[in-house]
C-alpha cells in the first residue's frame, strides 16, 4: 500500500497493510484514544476534522498520526499499523507530554535532528544509505532539513524496522531501546553545540552514564571549542555550582556562588561579576566537565 504525504512518496514495504484499509486504521486510532467519531479523533490528533475524512478518501493515513497516538496513549505501535500485537515497547513515562503539548513537541522536532536519530537507529553514516534503503531521493531528505519537516512515515518505519524507541526517534527524549545506538552504548542523549553564545542542535550522543552516582532526569551533552559538559536540563532552581546560563540571550558555562539578597557571584574564564539571580536564565546544572588537553 502506498503512503503519501505532502513531501514524499514511497512504498511502505516494511509493514504489512494487506489486512487493513485507512478506515480500519482510523478505527484503531479511535479505539486507542477511546473516542467514537472522526471529529473527536481529529481533536485528539490536533488536526482539522476534514483531514481524517480525506485520509479515508485517499486510503492513506500519515505516519505522524501513528507517532502521536502511540506516544499519547502508550498503545502498541504494531497493533496500530497492522492490527497485530507484538511485544509492547513502552514509549511513555508518567511525565511525558500529552495532547497538544505532545503534538507541538513532535512537529517541532523535524528536520536535521530527527534525521540524525533515524540514521543513528539504522547505523548509517551517510544520507545516501538511508535514501537507498527507503527508495527516496536525496532531494526529499534535503527538503526535510530545509523545511524542518517531520517525516512521520519514516519515523514509524524506522521504529518498526530497528526496534528503536518511538519516543526517542520522535522527540529525542528517553533512551533508544533498539538499533545500532543501543548496541554501542547504554543511553542516547541530546547533544547541543555551543558557538558564540548560541546553542545549536547537534543531534545525539551515545554514552554510558552509569558511572555518574545519581540519576539525571534530562541529560544533555554540551560541546564547544573550549570544552564539553553534561548538564541536567531539568534542574532550574539556581544554587552553588557550575551552570549553563543564558545572559542577554547568550549562553555559556559559569561557576555560581550564592550571595545574600538573591544575588549571585558569576565567574567564567577569569572574569567575575555580581548580579541578581533573576537576571539570568538557568538552562541546566553541570554534572560533568570535560576539558581538552591541547
Amino acid at each position: 500500500m502506498a503512503f503519501i504525504n505532502n513531501k514524499c512518496l514511497f512504498i511502505w514495504w516494511l509493514v504489512d497493510f494487506s489486512e487493513g484499509t485507512a478506515l480500519e486504521i482510523i478505527e484503531r486510532l479511535s479505539s486507542a484514544y477511546g473516542v467514537m467519531t472522526q471529529k473527536a479523533l481529529a481533536e485528539c490528533l490536533g488536526v482539522p476534522a476534514a483531514n481524517v475524512s480525506n485520509w479515508v478518501q485517499r486510503d492513506s493515513v500519515p505516519g505522524s498520526a501513528f507517532v502521536k497516538c502511540a506516544l499519547d496513549t502508550g498503545i502498541d505501535l504494531h497493533w496500530l499499523t497492522s492490527d497485530k500485537l507484538a511485544n509492547a515497547n513502552s514509549v511513555v513515562t508518567p511525565d511525558s507530554p500529552k495532547g497538544e503539548a505532545l503534538h507541538n513537541e513532535i512537529t517541532s522536532n523535524g528536520g536535521k535532528p530527527v534525521l540524525r536519530r533515524i540514521m543513528d537507529a539504522y547505523g548509517f553514516t551517510l544520507q545516501k544509505q538511508l535514501c537507498e534503503l527507503l527508495g527516496i531521493s536525496s532531494g526529499t531528505v534535503s527538503t526535510w532539513v530545509r523545511r524542518n519537516y517531520f517525516p512521520g512515515d519514516v519515523v514509524v518505519t524506522c521504529a518498526l524496522d530497528t526496534g528503536a524507541s518511538l519516543q526517542w526517534l520522535a522527540t529525542g527524549k528517553g533512551a533508544n531501546s533498539g538499533g545500532s545506538a543501543k548496541e554501542s552504548s547504554g543511553t542516547v542523549i541530546l547533544r547541543k553545540n555551543l558557538t558564540a553564545g548560541v546553542l545549536q542542535d547537534g543531534g545525539s550522543w551515545a554514552v554510558d552514564l552509569s558511572f555518574i552516582p545519581h540519576a539525571l532526569d534530562e541529560p544533555v551533552f554540551i560541546s564547544s571549542n573550549s570544552g564539553s559538559w553534561i548538564i541536567d536540563a531539568s534542574v532550574s532552581s539556581i544554587s552553588n555550582g557550575r551552570w549553563l546560563l543564558g545572559i542577554d540571550d547568550k549562553y555559556d558555562v559559569y561557576d555560581i556562588a550564592m550571595l545574600p539578597g538573591r544575588k549571585i557571584s558569576v565567574t567564567s574564564k577569569g572574569t567575575n561579576f555580581t548580579c541578581s539571580a533573576d537576571e539570568v536564565n538557568t538552562a541546566g546544572k553541570v554534572v560533568l566537565t570535560v576539558d581538552y588537553n591541547f
